[in-house]
């Protein structure tokens, strides 16, 4: 382990590489107390737990995220909601945003106006203390959101600035006349062009343009200035000596930015994390920087850094996550292989695997790979959007369109899991004729497997529908909100709208269980795809010596994989708990369906 004083004597180093332009002995100072304060007032279970620096690695990890107020109203019944996670298997729970934020339109809470506060309609700080203790006690590690990229305009710092006060002004990216906006705005891309066009905002009662790569009411934060890295240096270390396990640094490709670029991925941003890293390193080590980066794939396998420069301990495995589904629509799982073998895990990280999540679907995938196979990307996107929004004929999925762009067709694609699988059809027709529940499996059985955590999306696991209704809702017209529903806590005490809502959570729950007993789902066990299989299997093998055999079955009719084997074989397939014959190494598997053998 690296001693301390070589860590803060690298913290310095490193510091003073960010802001070589800048006197910052000053600044150095003030983060060098803050970063021994933090360091010396952990609490001592906490450091007890630092000693585990990998636990995150764990086959024991098993996630869910949600959003309190739709799961339990408040953190005070959240506490009472400890036995569900606990029966069902649950190790970690990111909470989505939950410190204080703007009134009305919050971005879903990513625009902070108080990062040391609790949003007030969720509790206080000392009921989210409370909720920390009581799932740690459970042996449930607690994830949170932290927005490095920007605040709410209402923070004190945006307020103070809008006040006219120039040190607080020197905390964001702002200008006196259009000049430099227009320079940005001929490189960087507009992230929401029908609703908040362009990358600036001017604000008459201070004369100035304001840089915001979201809404107009989220500000981007000037990571020029050593003064803001050492504010948010100073808000991590507050959390996670409060005992937060994870902490989720959101939207860090944005985080840098340049003239004559894109502002995106930017090898500055890249220093700014590794930064944290180090800091994490020093204060908390056995907290997980979990960095969220829904980029193209081959960066967001960057921000793992490298083993002399280590960046985010986990990362969202938003490529799997987009490939899965592309495999679903096209039959085909070539795109699967590929990508898995493209992006090999380095030993001190971990994927966060997950098939739906608070978000929308942007429909980013290995173009290159696309062209080598005789389609062309452009149209395959447009494919990919109108099978997942039910135009395709045949489609099963019933999904819609987010930010669509009338000019290019381009649009990503917004539903719960159930929704895009088929399930609203299925509850509907006639129970034999759909592969649902079929494709269920398929997908969750995908990612309890693969190198790295699951995650789940809270209601995923009961089936939960989309809600066409949530315009309706003050604050909720944003089309993402059709897939954030209240939880149904009736289906908990068994009053299910069909059976199928019960076989999907214990389904669920057995996959829970597969996982935890195997430790060739350790995240550093070995992973082997195997490469020879028809267009519609992905399959591939776990461990070391003894292995474990995962198969995949993209298409509506039966496949047959293969092992690398001529005799015949009785093996053990886990998720039926029933042993079937191999013959000559041929693996039948039913259509969308999914295969553990060992």
């Amino acid at each position: 382990m690296i001693q301390n004083s070589d860590l803060l004597s690298r913290l310095k180093s490193h510091y003073k590489e960010l802001y070589s332009s800048q006197n910052v002995h000053q600044y150095w100072e003030d983060l060098e107390k803050k970063l021994i304060f933090y360091h010396k007032s952990r609490p001592n279970y906490l450091k007890k737990m630092d000693l585990n620096t990998r636990w995150f690695q764990s086959e024991n990890m098993v996630g869910m995220t949600l959003y309190v107020d739709l799961f339990s109203k408040n953190l005070v019944e959240f506490i009472n909601k400890v036995t569900y996670f606990k029966n069902l298997g649950i190790t970690y729970i990111h909470l989505m945003p939950l410190l204080k934020s703007r009134p009305g339109n919050n971005d879903g809470g990513y625009a902070v106006a108080d990062f040391k506060d609790i949003e007030p309609n969720l509790g206080t700080m000392a009921d989210f203390e409370a909720v920390i203790k009581t799932y740690q006690d459970a042996g449930i590690a607690i994830a949170i959101d932290f927005v490095i990229n920007h605040t709410a305009k209402e923070h004190r710092w945006a307020q103070a600035a809008l006040k006219g006060d120039v040190h607080y002004q020197q905390y964001f990216m702002m200008y006196d006349d259009e000049k430099i906006p227009n320079e940005f705005n001929r490189t960087v891309p507009e992230v929401l062009p029908d609703i908040y066009p362009g990358n600036f905002t001017y604000y008459p009662e201070i004369k100035k343009f304001v840089f915001k790569s979201f809404s107009e009411f989220q500000w981007d934060l000037n990571f020029n200035n050593p003064l803001v890295l050492n504010e948010l240096i100073d808000i991590f270390l507050f959390y996670a000596n409060k005992g937060v396990s994870l902490i989720r640094l959101d939207a860090i490709p944005f985080i840098w930015k340049e003239l004559n670029t894109t502002c995106r991925n930017l090898p500055k941003a890249h220093e700014f994390i590794a930064f944290f890293q180090l800091v994490k390193q020093f204060v908390c080590p056995g907290v997980v920087i979990l960095g969220e980066a829904i980029v193209e794939p081959n960066e967001i396998f960057k921000y793992f850094g490298f083993k002399d420069k280590i960046e985010c301990d986990m990362l969202y495995n938003a490529t799997l996550m987009v490939n899965i589904w592309e495999a679903l629509a096209t039959q085909d799982g070539r795109l699967l292989i590929t990508e898995t073998n493209r992006f090999p895990l380095p030993k001190h990280a971990s994927w966060i695997n997950y098939v739906r999540c608070h978000d929308d679907i942007g429909w980013g995938f290995n173009e290159s790979y696309i062209q080598s196979t005789g389609r062309e990307p452009y149209m395959h996107k447009q494919f990919l959007i109108n099978f997942y929004n039910g135009k395709f004929h045949g489609s099963f999925a019933r999904g819609v369109n987010y930010q669509e762009n009338p000019r290019t067709h381009d649009a990503r694609t917004n539903g719960t899991l159930a929704s895009l699988l088929g399930f609203e059809q299925f509850f509907k027709s006639e129970k034999h004729d759909n592969f649902a529940m079929n494709r269920f499996k398929l997908f969750n059985a995908l990612i309890f497997t693969m190198p790295g955590a699951p995650l789940i999306y809270s209601g995923d696991e009961w089936l939960q529908l989309n809600d066409y209704n949530h315009s309706s809702n003050p604050g909720k017209e944003d089309g993402r909100w059709i897939h954030r529903n209240f939880f149904n806590w009736n289906k908990v005490i068994g009053k299910y709208n069909d059976p199928a809502e019960k076989d999907a959570f214990e389904l669920i729950k057995k996959l829970i269980q597969i996982r935890k007993r195997d430790s060739r789902f350790h995240t550093t066990s070995p992973i082997h795809v195997l490469e020879d299989q028809p267009q519609p299997v992905f399959a591939f093998s776990r461990g070391l010596n003894k292995l474990l055999y995962c198969f995949f079955n993209f298409s509506p009719n039966i496949a047959y994989g293969f092992l690398s084997t001529e005799k015949n074989q009785v093996m053990n397939e886990l998720i039926s708990g029933e042993n079937m014959v191999v013959k000559g190494g041929q693996v039948p598997i039913p259509p969308y369906s999914a295969f553990i053998l060992i």
